[in-house]
């Protein structure tokens, strides 16, 4: 099949571009594929076990698991967007995607990120609440308010993606085709066009900004509220126990924010490819794979829950 096409003039139209991988430790290749592999089973594994134990156990049907099922729902479908491309790439080599593709991967890659960061803002509301308001609680925080709060990331984050990628597709693509990524990173993406992409660039880099910035405000303000409200608390245990439920989603938050602003909140990223790469990796294969632990191994709710429904099992069979 043939990778372009002949366009006006002299030009050709890039219908199929190259994902360059990790050229660097490619002879690695099985090595890493036997470890991604089993990265991204963990981490499926991880989070589907998380959604499973939260929706059998009608103890767990609060607002905090039901934000913590949804989290775990997207991260399955953020992972399944880029691993399998990656182990692909590490068996054979640099892959080839067409043009329609990569935008679908770029799309999907991006509406399910930045929703997640929407959900860990919502999440983070949630807790506010439960701890700075406990008696309208309640009232406020109900699973028909938490439905709304999910649909409405989903939303928020499909109309900005949508708009961005549109953007991107009327591009001209008439030079080189080889995305030094793993996958479709849309910046990477930008930058192989030959038409003025620098509008297109700020788009990509305000909505980046927007996003993170957006939903870090707002966690931000809701724990700011929540430290002064906890240190308020006369009892060093009430202070300690208050502290515990934020633990988890404050330690998952560090590690989303801190590779995300990395690869994303810079305009200029030519000079450090190789740096985002790795970046995005921690990303996509590192931090789904721990959040599962981070957000189940201090959680004695889930683990009763869990036992029970093992419990069930046994005696089911």
């Amino acid at each position: 099949m043939k990778n372009q096409i002949q366009a006006e003039g002299n030009s050709t139209a890039v219908l199929e571009f190259t994902l360059e991988g990790f050229p660097a430790v490619q002879h690695l290749g099985k090595v890493l594929f036997l470890l991604h592999l089993l990265a991204y089973l963990a981490s499926v594994t991880g989070n589907s076990l998380i959604f499973t134990i939260i929706w059998a156990d009608c103890r767990l049907h609060t607002p905090m698991y039901f934000f913590l099922s949804a989290f775990s729902v997207c991260e399955c479908g953020f992972i399944t967007t880029v691993i399998p491309e990656l182990l692909n790439t590490f068996l054979l080599g640099q892959q080839k995607i067409r043009f329609t593709s990569c935008l679908i991967q770029a799309f999907s890659f991006l509406f399910l990120g930045s929703t997640i960061f929407f959900l860990m803002a919502g999440m983070s509301l949630d807790r506010y609440l439960a701890i700075c308001r406990p008696l309208h609680y309640p009232a406020i925080m109900n699973l028909r308010v938490c439905f709304f709060l999910v649909f409405f990331c989903c939303f928020l984050s499909f109309s900005l993606i949508t708009g961005v990628v549109l953007k991107v597709s009327q591009l001209s693509f008439c030079g080189p085709n080889v995305i030094p990524h793993f996958f479709c990173d849309l910046g990477a993406l930008i930058r192989l066009s030959c038409s003025n992409h620098r509008s297109t660039e700020m788009l990509t880099f305000a909505l980046a900004l927007f996003i993170l910035i957006t939903s870090l405000l707002i966690t931000i303000m809701a724990y700011s509220n929540i430290v002064v409200t906890v240190l308020r608390l006369p009892s060093a245990k009430e202070r300690k126990k208050a502290f515990s439920t934020c633990s988890s989603h404050l330690l998952v938050l560090s590690l989303m924010y801190g590779s995300c602003i990395f690869i994303y909140v810079k305009p200029k990223q030519t000079s450090r490819l190789e740096s985002n790469r790795e970046a995005a990796l921690v990303n996509t294969v590192v931090t789904p794979l721990l959040n599962p632990i981070i957000y189940t191994l201090r959680n004695k709710q889930m683990h009763q829950a869990l036992r029970n429904i093992l419990f069930r099992l046994k005696f089911a069979t």
